[in-house]
């Protein structure tokens, strides 16, 4: 017989063993790390450890995820509360940038506006921004987090834009239309990966959005 017929017959007639009990107690196998042979109880045993193993590591990571979202929870509360206590263009900068650099540890982030209200100051955030980008950033369902390559936005970091390895771009909206964008970079080009989770990236830019339209009006 094939192991595969062995194998399925025991799995349709559990019975066997009940009808052969001293052949369990006598039946060895080998030991799953080598060097000797078991019996097949001790070798159930092992088996039931070693899963247990599994899952105790399983939650174990669980419990982390959980513990780095709760700390990313927190942070992103103190951004919020920051941006509602800012009363102008400049405190909503400075509340942004402060939070994500010193907060979240994002080593570099740039904002585009794309309308600069009349009589404003001449300000980087104003910057003018190509057509496609704009129209690019009209079609992002949520942000976009990968590489720089092929983005005008690698330009936005000032001295850093050499070493950018990565980006995320957050389009800012209010209303039905988009106000802006803002761009995290860093050197590290893992830290922002396509496929990476996003909602606390669209959270970031609903709030910046909220802020930004309220100070600008």
């Amino acid at each position: 017989m094939k192991s595969s017929e062995v194998a399925e017959y025991l799995h349709t007639n559990p019975q066997f063993f009940e009808e052969h009990s001293d052949l369990m107690a006598n039946m060895v196998v080998p030991h799953p790390h080598g060097g000797r042979t078991i019996s097949i109880t001790e070798r159930q045993m092992l088996a039931l450890r070693d899963k247990n193993q599994q899952l105790e590591s399983k939650m174990g990571q669980l419990l982390q995820f959980g513990e780095e979202n709760d700390a990313i929870s927190e942070k992103m509360h103190r951004l919020a509360v920051g941006m509602i206590a800012a009363n102008s263009f400049q405190a909503v900068l400075h509340t942004l940038n402060f939070h994500l650099r010193d907060d979240l540890a994002v080593p570099h982030v740039a904002v585009r506006l794309w309308d600069r209200p009349a009589e404003s100051e001449e300000l980087p955030e104003f910057t003018e921004v190509s057509e496609k980008l704009q129209a690019f950033a009209e079609t992002l369902a949520q942000p976009y987090c990968g590489s720089t390559t092929g983005f005008e936005t690698s330009s936005w970091f000032g001295e850093a834009s050499l070493h950018i390895r990565s980006q995320a771009l957050i389009a800012m909206r209010n209303g039905g239309g988009t106000m802006g964008m803002i761009a995290m970079g860093s050197e590290d080009g893992e830290r922002f990966y396509s496929g990476m989770g996003t909602i606390y990236l669209e959270r970031l830019g609903e709030m910046a959005s909220a802020a930004l339209a309220r100070v600008l009006r």
